[in-house]
């Protein structure tokens, strides 16, 4: 095969024909004065590995910490779904969320035993933004 053809190849492979867009929700995370970083970053591992972040349609996940700009030092965590289908049935439609109560179960314990003791706030007042790609 011509090397042309084995770069079209390539290019043609990493671009995926969607018929939904995805979504992808940025949730900040403020952790509270005085918590240890590296345990709350052993924390969110051992929640991954426990299964607590494998929700229905959620397609990736990325933990990162700022290094420059506005949020310089913080947390946020990148979530993506594989359609607005799909995050509505998690999260219900943009005007009507669903109750805590709700919410999957493994998500709760992700908020309420993981989240909770290291951030500023109760993790369901974080904020976040959910965006719907074009």
């Amino acid at each position: 095969m011509g090397e042309l053809c084995k770069l079209l190849l390539r290019h043609h492979t990493r671009l995926e024909v969607r018929e939904m867009p995805r979504i992808i929700s940025i949730h900040e995370y403020i952790l509270k004065s005085g918590v240890d970083e590296q345990g709350f970053e052993r924390a969110i591992r051992e929640a991954e590995k426990r299964g607590l972040l494998r929700l229905p349609g959620l397609l990736e996940h990325h933990f990162v910490k700022g290094i420059r700009g506005l949020r310089k030092g913080c947390y946020a965590a990148i979530w993506v779904y594989e359609s607005r289908k799909a995050w509505e049935r998690l999260w219900g439609k943009p005007d009507r969320p669903p109750t805590k109560e709700e919410y999957p179960e493994n998500w709760k314990v992700w908020e309420d035993q993981v989240l909770a003791p290291f951030l500023r706030q109760d993790p369901d007042r974080i904020n976040f933004t959910a965006y719907e790609e074009l």
